[in-house]
């Protein structure tokens, strides 16, 4: 089999978790309880061995752990409708909270916790025959989204470091912020598993309540409806490893199709059709559509402008009813279209997934169903216009030493903040190197022709 572990780490990480395990649970059949319900399959009970085991008593359990290093949050799920899903040992919660403060996340709290979850993390892997990856749940921003989880990243790659670990990240926003010291996190996290995370997923909370307000035309967006949106991107990017299909794409391919270089590893998401119901049945769900749809910026979950960059690779992840020659032809049309520029060394640029399986929408939510969608992870150059807005706020504050103190009382030294920095200077280096790169062949091949 191809098991993945889901880690879902602090309050944001544990919030869309819960999100995303509701999703799955309808997809495939399984009440809240655990059981699966009568009308199920047996051919679809097969498929999902990946993200669920069964116990001796017919029981479906998801492979999967929630971590944070405060009880409110998880005790939330302990008590919530999907209790009797989990197991008590995945449901794991500390005494006192990280503060959004990285190094009680990364030095103080989280180093006392680190033990506890590792073990519960090798009796999950014990249980697994090949294990493909873990997957990573988190907020760059939160306390122990960034240290805690760079934390736990360092010790599995240490221990499994031939597994793929993925990385889905809720990203600073441009103009929300939860927290005042979210560059501090944010900065230091990313420096600290840019060694160990194969690929980072991003998204942010305010390209979301955008997405939402303008799609769903939800006027006041509340994290339940970003986190059902969160939920259907990993239900698409997952769903080779649980649904047949005639194009599969496992773990390992995302990052061998998505990463061109170990560094450059941040591909944006973006996902369509993102509709309410009561436009549904106005709108076309051409594949044409679709895929003209997940390269609009309106539809891509970090704030940023894919046409002011170039395209170093993309992952189209359709699902449902779609004939393969209908891909074809449409990605050959959008090769043609000026807004969509591509590095000069990656002439196909295009890796594709095709999976037979519909979407499926939580009863209640905002999100209509449709009969295919298409998911989109594109690694551009264009990201690092969201780094270098992350650096510019970090500037500011330490320019003034603002906050370190509470920093440097948990026991980090204050160099650690300089390195951090000097790390993502060099990450919006290696990004820009390959952005004038381009520039320079554009102007080359523009002097040949006069």
């Amino acid at each position: 089999m191809r098991e993945c572990l889901s880690i879902h780490i602090g309050q944001a990480g544990s919030q869309i978790g819960n999100a995303c395990w509701e999703l799955f649970c309808l997809e495939h059949g399984i009440k809240p309880d655990g059981l699966i319900s009568s009308e199920e399959n047996n051919e679809s009970v097969a498929s999902f061995d990946s993200f669920f085991s069964e116990t001796s008593s017919g029981k479906y359990i998801p492979r999967t752990l929630f971590i944070d290093l405060e009880p409110t949050v998880i005790d939330e799920i302990r008590t919530g409708e999907f209790r009797q899903l989990f197991h008590p040992d995945q449901l794991i919660s500390g005494k006192e909270d990280a503060a959004n403060n990285f190094a009680r996340g990364h030095y103080t709290v989280g180093k006392e916790f680190l033990d506890p979850v590792l073990d519960k993390i090798r009796k999950l892997v014990d249980q697994c025959s090949g294990l493909q990856g873990f997957l990573i749940f988190n907020s760059f921003g939160g306390g122990t989204g960034s240290g805690f989880s760079s934390l736990l990243m360092e010790k599995l790659s240490a221990e499994y470091s031939k597994k793929s670990k993925l990385e889905f990240a809720v990203y600073p926003s441009p103009k929300i912020s939860s927290s005042v010291v979210e560059p501090y996190n944010s900065i230091l996290t990313t420096h600290s598993t840019m060694e160990h995370a194969d690929c980072v997923f991003m998204v942010d909370n305010e390209a979301m309540y955008d997405i939402c307000s303008r799609n769903l035309n939800v006027d006041r967006p509340t994290f339940t409806n970003i986190n059902r949106l969160i939920a259907q991107v990993f239900s698409s990017l997952t769903a080779s490893l649980r649904f047949g299909g005639s194009l599969n794409v496992d773990l390992i391919e995302f990052q061998t199709n998505l990463v061109p270089f170990p560094r450059i590893h941040f591909p944006i998401a973006s996902y369509a059709p993102i509709i309410s119901a009561d436009k549904a049945f106005h709108e076309n769900y051409s594949v044409a559509d679709i895929t003209k749809a997940v390269f609009e910026p309106s539809n891509q979950m970090v704030k940023c402008d894919p046409r002011n960059g170039h395209y170093m690779s993309c992952c189209l992840l359709y699902r449902g009813d779609i004939p393969c020659k209908d891909i074809s032809a449409t990605l050959a049309t959008m090769k043609t279209r000026r807004t969509i520029k591509f590095v000069d060394w990656s002439p196909t640029g295009f890796k594709v997934g095709l999976n037979y399986q519909p979407p499926t929408v939580v009863p209640g939510s905002d999100i209509a169903k449709v009969p295919r969608a298409a998911c989109m992870l594109s690694n551009t150059t264009v990201i690092k216009e969201a780094w270098s807005r992350l650096d510019y706020k970090f500037d500011l504050l330490y320019a003034k030493r603002a906050f370190v103190h509470w920093y440097v009382g948990e026991g980090m030294e204050e160099s650690e903040f300089g390195e951090a920095r000097e790390g993502l200077a060099q990450l919006e280096k290696d990004y820009e190197e390959i952005e004038n790169e381009v520039e320079e062949l554009d102007d080359n091949n523009n002097n040949e022709e006069y």
